[in-house]
């Protein structure tokens, strides 16, 4: 057994646990974290995929007595054939584009640099989206849960959540931020990008094994033990960032997530450029 792949897949599997769910795109640190492990061939970019359902169970474990209702009542009440339904809505334009560009966005800018470029670039949008966000929410100041968005509100989110295609935007950030400039609470769109990564994040899971079950040699032996590793690595760092991030967001806005997004961004280009981490293109 390869040791070495394991601890990999335990780095990876944490990074993405915690990240995935925080406003600073944790496919862009898989992305720099992959590569400097040397994990970043397309073994590495279906691993990542794949753990990110690991990240995803620790969402349906948390809010499992939401969901449970959701499903058991969902012939019945109005209020949770409504929720179904804003989360097909807001999924359909990233999965949609995600179908038709995302070999070339993978081939274009699934790579350091850009990623650090969406760093910085997604930080200005934070700081412009708490700026606005006293000022807009006013307009929406009925909402105080996810129960009470409408049809619209789910299609807004969701055409916010196209931006976190290009890696190091953040799907997370892409929704909630989008929320916010659209007139959600806080903690409203927070909970929202939760519930909506599930059908996205789980679709593009299922796509990636469907690939990988056409391939068999590429599951066997070690690789399948690195995706088991890091998927269990991915469930107990999410779940303890979720509950992090529910208690987070009731009393602080997401500031210091912009300010570590520019520095994270700004030491990536830095060192490409000095030469000190040969960066990948």
């Amino acid at each position: 057994m390869d040791l070495i792949l394991l601890a990999k897949a335990v780095v990876l599997g944490v990074v993405e646990g915690l990240t995935e769910f925080l406003p600073i795109s944790s496919t862009g640190h898989l992305i720099l974290v992959g590569d400097l492990l040397d994990f970043n061939d397309e073994r590495g970019k279906a691993f990542e995929v794949i753990i990110q359902f690991g990240a995803i169970l620790a969402v349906c474990w948390e809010f499992r007595e939401k969901l449970w209702k959701v499903a058991s009542t969902a012939r019945t009440s109005a209020i949770s054939q409504r929720f179904i339904f804003n989360l097909l809505i807001a999924s359909i334009p990233a999965m949609g584009l995600a179908f038709v560009f995302g070999k070339y966005i993978k081939a274009v800018l699934f790579a350091p640099i850009p990623v650090a470029t969406a760093f910085i670039v997604g930080a200005l949008v934070i700081f412009w989206a708490e700026r606005r966000q006293q000022k807009v929410m006013s307009s929406k100041s009925h909402i105080q849960s996810v129960d009470d968005l409408t049809t619209m509100d789910a299609l807004k989110v969701g055409l916010a959540q196209c931006a976190a295609l290009i890696p190091g935007t953040s799907r997370s950030g892409a929704t909630i931020i989008g929320g916010m400039l659209f007139g959600l609470p806080r903690a409203v769109a927070t909970e929202f990008s939760f519930f909506l990564a599930i059908p996205v994040i789980g679709g593009a899971t299922a796509y990636e094994l469907l690939k990988l079950w056409k391939n068999p040699v590429t599951l066997s032996g070690e690789f399948t033990w690195a995706i088991v590793v890091g998927f269990i690595s991915a469930f107990i760092s999410a779940f303890i960032c979720v509950r992090w991030l529910i208690h987070y967001v009731a009393r602080h806005n997401f500031i210091p997530f912009a300010w570590y997004r520019i520095v994270f961004g700004v030491l990536v280009l830095v060192s490409a450029y000095t030469g000190l981490v040969a960066w990948s293109h």
